[in-house]
C-alpha cells in the first residue's frame, strides 16, 4: 500500500492518466464535493459500510487499475486501503491528508512570458477551483487573488529570485479566505483592494482604482486596473502587459460571475451586464482571459492552464450570449447553484471583522467554490 500526495494526484489528473477512486466519506459530503478529472473514475462507499469488511467494495473495484482510497483527513482511507491490500489487491494507494490536503494544494503553471522579460504564472487550486496569479519581472513580483496558503507564494518567489512587492485582490472574496493582506505583511509588500468593496474593512490598504497603474520590476510592465463591477460592487479586472486580462470572478471560461453573494443580486445585475456586454466588448478581443476560478475540470486546458481568448468567449460562453436584458436578469438571479459554504463568515474574515483560527479557516473553505452562475 502506498501513500499518494495531493501533488502526485494533481499530476495524474493533469496528465489525464487513468485512476480509480474509492471515496469513503459519507454520502452528503461526497455529493457536495469530490475529486474530478477527465480520466478519473470514482465511486462512494461510506466508511461505516466497510467496517465489517471490504467484500462489498472489492466487487466494484477494477483489478489492476491504479486505486486511490480517499476520506476527509486520511485515517479512514488508510485503514480501508490496508484491508483492500490484505484481500490481495495491488496498486492500492491512500490520499495523504485526505480531502483537507486536496482542498489546499496549489499547482503553479506557467502562462507565458512577458514582452520585456519576466513571466506570468497561474496557481491552480485544483481541489477547490480557485486560481491565483504571480507576475514576475526583474526580481520583483506581484501576487493577484492570493490564497490562504501564503507560504507557497513566498517559496515560489524565492525560487524565482524575486521579492514580492504587491499583493492585489480583484474583489472582496466570498468563497475563500484571501491571503493577500497576510502575504503583504510577511513580505513587506503593499496590499491593494478596490475601495468600493472595502467599506467595512478594519485594516489599512491601498486603493485599487482605474487610472492607478501599478508597475513591477520595470516601468514597462503595467498592471492596469479596469473597474468591472457586477460580482461585487468593487470588482476590478487587470490588463497585464497588454496581453492578459485577469477577470477575477466576473468572467470565467464556461460561465460568468454571480451577483448574489453580498445579497445585492437585484442591484448589481445591471452592473454585471454592463461590464460583460459593454466594457469587455471595448477591450482588445485578442486579450487572454485569466479568471480567478474554474467550475468544472473541463475548463482545465493543456498542462492545467485555465485560459481563453476574449473573442472566443464572446462566441462560446453562454453567459456572454444572452441577448435580452430580462433573460439575462433572470439567468443571473434565479435558479442559481447553492451559495459557497460559510460564505458570510468568509466575507467577514476578509474584511478583518472576525479572525478564525487556522483550523476554523480550513473548515470554512471545505467544498467547491460556486462563484459562477452555471456551476450546478
Amino acid at each position: 500500500m502506498n501513500m499518494m500526495t495531493a501533488k502526485e494526484l494533481t499530476r495524474i489528473i493533469l496528465a489525464k492518466e487513468e485512476i480509480f477512486i474509492l471515496d469513503v466519506r459519507n454520502e452528503n459530503d461526497y455529493n457536495d464535493w469530490k475529486i474530478e478529472g477527465e480520466s478519473v473514475e470514482i465511486i462512494n462507499i461510506p466508511y461505516f459500510d466497510l467496517l465489517d469488511g471490504v467484500d462489498e467494495a472489492l466487487n466494484k473495484l477494477p483489478d489492476g487499475k491504479k486505486l486511490l482510497v480517499v476520506c476527509a483527513k486520511e485515517g479512514s482511507s488508510k485503514f480501508i486501503a490496508e484491508q483492500i491490500v490484505d484481500a490481495g489487491r495491488t496498486n492500492v494507494h491512500y490520499l495523504e491528508g485526505g480531502m483537507k490536503a486536496w482542498s489546499e494544494y496549489l499547482e503553479p503553471v506557467k502562462i507565458g512570458d512577458l514582452k520585456d522579460g519576466g513571466s506570468l504564472y497561474q496557481f491552480v487550486r485544483i481541489g477547490k477551483g480557485c486560481l491565483s496569479y504571480m507576475v514576475l519581472s526583474k526580481g520583483e513580483a506581484a501576487v493577484i487573488d492570493t490564497l490562504r496558503m501564503t507560504d507557497v507564494f513566498e517559496q515560489f518567489a524565492k525560487e524565482q529570485g524575486a521579492q514580492i512587492k504587491h499583493t492585489l485582490d480583484t474583489h472582496l472574496h466570498a468563497d475563500h479566505i484571501s491571503g493577500g493582506r497576510k502575504l503583504a505583511e510577511q513580505s513587506g509588500a503593499t496590499y491593494w483592494l478596490p475601495p468600493k468593496d472595502a467599506a467595512e474593512v478594519t485594516f489599512d490598504y491601498e486603493k485599487l482604482e482605474e487610472g492607478q497603474d501599478i508597475t513591477i520590476g520595470s516601468t514597462t510592465l503595467r498592471i492596469q486596473p479596469i473597474y468591472s463591477p457586477g460580482h461585487t460592487i468593487g470588482s476590478t479586472s487587470f490588463i497585464i502587459d497588454d496581453q492578459y486580462l485577469l477577470t477575477g470572478d466576473i468572467l470565467f471560461i464556461e460561465s460568468i460571475g454571480r451577483p448574489d453573494l453580498a445579497g445585492k443580486a437585484g442591484d448589481w445585475v445591471g452592473d454585471l451586464r454592463n461590464t460583460l456586454y459593454n466594457r469587455y466588448k471595448e477591450l482588445s478581443q485578442d486579450l487572454i482571459v485569466l479568471p480567478a476560478h474554474f467550475g468544472k475540470v473541463t475548463e482545465l486546458g493543456e498542462g492545467g492552464r485555465v485560459m481563453a481568448k476574449l473573442s472566443d468567449l464572446f462566441l462560446h460562453n453562454p453567459g456572454l450570449n444572452i441577448q435580452q436584458e430580462k433573460d439575462f436578469r433572470s439567468a443571473v438571479t434565479e435558479n442559481l447553484p447553492p451559495q459557497p459554504n460559510a460564505y458570510q463568515e468568509i466575507r467577514q474574515t476578509n474584511m478583518g471583522r472576525i479572525t478564525p483560527s487556522e483550523e476554523e479557516q480550513r473548515e470554512m473553505e471545505i467544498g467547491p467554490n460556486r462563484c459562477a452562475v452555471h456551476d450546478k
